[in-house]
């Protein structure tokens, strides 16, 4: 029969396998090999999933509550894609993006954001990245660390000052991520 492989193989105690099940096997057995040597070269990072970005959010929220504040907060995932936002009623609507900013800002340099406000106050080299449009140096922003890694950030803003909007991102991390700052 045309496409049928007739030769036959004898393994112990009888077992016979066709020499297209054969085909199968060493094609199977090759795949498994070609995937597992490029399972090295795939990276696997932490990240900030939808639940910890909503869970960093509502802490934050809860912490600008607690002093009687109202904010916008913005996550970022290590990548800098927003996660997630949250925003109380009556907030300006520039917040959101202030906080996103803050956010970002604070994952790409790896730094708090009212840090690296007062190096670009003091010290000339910084003093330029006021003029790269995506930074934001406020304070607000934080990156979030998980066993000394920046898995992403966190950016508040609109709860009445940078001194604020830095206190209940830190609220909330040192809630959410206790031990990672």
């Amino acid at each position: 029969m045309p496409g049928d492989f007739s030769a036959r193989s004898t393994m112990g105690k009888g077992m016979r396998i066709t020499g297209s099940i054969s085909l199968l096997l060493t094609v199977a057995m090759g795949s498994t090999l070609a995937v597992a040597a490029t399972d090295t070269q795939v990276a696997q990072r932490k990240d900030v999933t939808l639940a910890l970005a909503n869970h960093l959010a509502s802490a934050s929220l809860a912490a600008c509550h607690a002093q009687g504040r109202t904010a916008v907060v913005a996550v970022v995932d290590r990548g800098g894609n927003l996660v997630a936002v949250q925003r109380d009623d009556n907030v300006g609507p520039h917040n959101t993006l202030a906080a996103q900013r803050k956010a970002y800002t604070a994952l790409s340099t790896k730094t708090p954001t009212r840090l690296l406000a007062e190096r670009a106050r003091s010290t000339p080299d910084t003093e330029n990245l006021n003029t790269l449009n995506e930074l934001l140096l406020l304070g607000g922003g934080v990156p979030l660390l998980v066993e000394g890694e920046v898995i992403g950030a966190l950016g508040v803003a609109g709860a009445g000052g940078a001194a604020f909007d830095e206190g209940c991102a830190l609220a909330a991390v040192s809630k959410v991520l206790p031990g990672t700052h």
